[in-house]
């Protein structure tokens, strides 16, 4: 049999992205289905490849049973490797891996967006941690935001509009800002922290005690400040919407409610937020993307063009360039 007739067909990665992130992310995944058809295949594509590269780093099965790893640096290789050959059009034999390569190819993504996620991972290779809020929003770009900006690519943005790109990355900002106050107990299992250890220093909270009972109360100070930030990046971003279809604003506001909401939750239960995984239920789902229908077809009025707060932590200015020659 050869090569050309061996390998997966299109259709077959596509199926096998869906599996993907119908196990690893119900809410993406609800948020997902309100994409035209072809978007919404270029999304399980690169959900395939993003989950793909967060299990090796982890140690974990789509997002689930997070452990320590005793391997990180050649994980950390194999990652990159397998990325590599992806963006260079090479068959990897990593259905993940060769959904990257398909939606980099159909949409012309830019190849620096990839690597810059996979410095993410190399943070975490590394045993980082964030000592201020700066770092915090440096790693929440690393592995998050910089997926928005290439979810934005996928819905048709031009790679070179650097102001809706700043606020498709706001939307990635504001999702793991909420992850990391919703997964704070859940980190620290494994020996990790993203709180900025100077908010830890400010709440008199010892390193790697934050967890323990007497502590709780002012941790929950600070999930609330992560909350808020979220909320700030939220906001961004929805003005960024307006320059997307329909249906793709849709899908975008409706993943904002949901996201939005586990980042409210974990605020609301103070220093019982971590005594269950705050999650959305389907009933919740099912209502915010009924109500991103009508701000979806409303948004030109709801968000008239403006700029974005200066105040707000963007991008660094290389990344822009970067991502623009690394093709």
């Amino acid at each position: 049999m050869s090569q050309a007739t061996a390998l997966p067909t299109r259709d077959a990665i596509v199926a096998t992205a869906r599996e993907s992130i119908a196990r690893g992310s119900k809410s993406f995944a609800a948020a997902s289905t309100l994409f035209s058809p072809a978007t919404r295949e270029r999304a399980w594509l690169l959900y395939a490849w993003c989950r793909a590269c967060d299990d090796i780093a982890d140690g974990q099965d789509h997002g689930h049973g997070m452990s320590v790893v005793t391997d990180a640096p050649a994980r950390l290789e194999r990652m990159r490797a397998m990325t590599e050959a992806a963006l260079a059009g090479k068959p990897v034999g990593e259905p993940a891996f060769d959904a990257l390569r398909i939606v980099a190819a159909e949409t012309h993504l830019p190849h620096g967006f990839a690597h810059d996620l996979i410095e993410g991972f190399a943070l975490d290779a590394r045993d980082w941690r964030p000592r201020s809020e700066a770092d915090l929003y440096k790693y929440c770009y690393h592995v998050a935001g910089v997926v928005g900006c290439m979810m934005a690519v996928i819905m048709g943005v031009s790679p070179d509009d650097e102001a809706t790109l700043d606020r498709a990355c706001d939307l990635g900002m504001a999702f793991q800002l909420a992850n990391i106050a919703r997964d704070i107990e859940e980190d620290d299992r494994v020996g990790r922290c993203y709180v900025p250890e100077e908010w830890l220093v400010e709440m008199d909270i010892p390193p790697g005690q934050h967890m323990k009972p007497p502590f709780r109360r002012r941790l929950a100070v600070l999930a609330r400040r992560l909350a808020d930030r979220a909320a700030l990046f939220e906001a961004s971003s929805r003005i960024g919407t307006t320059k997307l279809d329909l249906r793709s604003a849709w899908a975008v506001l409706s993943a904002a409610g949901i996201y939005g909401a586990i980042g409210r939750k974990v605020a609301a239960g103070g220093e019982h937020a971590w005594d269950h995984r705050v999650t959305t239920s389907k009933a919740a789902k099912i209502g915010f993307i009924a109500r991103a229908l009508v701000e979806a077809m409303r948004r030109q009025a709801l968000y008239p063009d403006s700029p974005r707060d200066p105040g707000l932590w963007t991008r660094p200015e290389v990344l822009p360039q970067r991502a623009r020659t690394q093709r």
